[in-house]
């Protein structure tokens, strides 16, 4: 008798149309779900649908991304590149598809894998060079960090203050930046002198580093950076030479303290 129900929910869910085939999107047993995507009646708003339950198999992730019919639609692709349970080769194939700002969708999105979301960033940032000036003040302004950063780094006006008051932005993603040699000084100026990023101890401490730092923000940062640091810049070979004079007039002051 129970393969008699199994067989006709399996037939059910083949045939299913409309309301139906609305409820046995939710259903919980897996065989079921499968045999969905045997239905004629199964279209691409139907399989979105489907794709938005986060405890789908992989192998029915991966028959959805063999089906061409919904795997060409944007929003199924978009789907099964932030599924958690999607498999990573299909995942990345999803991901190389995709519009660049469902691609940044793709990066934030909380349920999927951290690989797939940093896979995302990886590739909008090789965009990132070749976007009109639009895109780029739109990414500066909402992308995820790592793109934040990229667009930072080049340095456009609009794009570096859009960029430092991205909520995204982190920290070590701005002492990456500063660690570059060749960052156009109004990037360093603009974090220098920006609220929130030239309060944080280790940017301070980067900027102290960096020739580019204007000299009234180099002298404001070095007495709140400890000893230890003070002497660490002090040594470094790439020093800029006026940087080192501030650094040595604030070791001889603290020095004179001590006596």
């Amino acid at each position: 008798m129970l393969g008699d129900e199994n067989a006709a929910r399996f037939q059910l869910a083949r045939s299913a149309s409309g309301d139906e085939l609305d409820t046995l999107i939710q259903e919980g047993d897996a065989e079921v779900l499968l045999a969905l995507l045997e239905n004629p009646n199964m279209q691409e708003p139907q399989v979105s649908r489907l794709l938005e339950r986060l405890d789908l198999s992989a192998e029915l992730l991966e028959r959805v991304a063999k089906e061409g019919k919904w795997s060409s639609s944007e929003s199924v692709r978009i789907r099964l590149a932030g599924h958690p349970h999607t498999p990573r080769r299909v995942a990345l194939s999803m991901l190389r598809q995709l519009f660049l700002f469902n691609l940044v969708r793709v990066s934030l999105l909380p349920s999927a894998p951290a690989d797939i979301r940093r896979a995302a960033e990886e590739l909008i940032v090789t965009r990132v060079p070749h976007l009109p000036v639009g895109e780029k003040l739109t990414l500066a302004r909402r992308g995820p960090s790592r793109v934040a950063g990229a667009l930072l780094a080049e340095g456009h006006p609009q794009a570096v203050k859009l960029a430092l008051a991205n909520s995204f932005l982190t920290e070590s993603q701005v002492l990456k930046i500063l660690a570059k040699a060749d960052l156009p000084a109004r990037v360093v100026v603009a974090i220098a002198q920006h609220p929130k990023w030239s309060v944080h101890y280790n940017v301070r401490a980067a900027l102290v580093r960096h020739a580019h730092t204007p000299v009234p923000a180099l002298l404001e940062f070095l007495p709140d950076l400890t000893l230890r640091d003070l002497q660490d810049v002090e040594g470094l070979e790439q020093l800029a030479a006026h940087s080192r004079k501030y650094v040595q007039q604030e070791l001889a002051r603290r020095a004179s303290n001590l006596k």
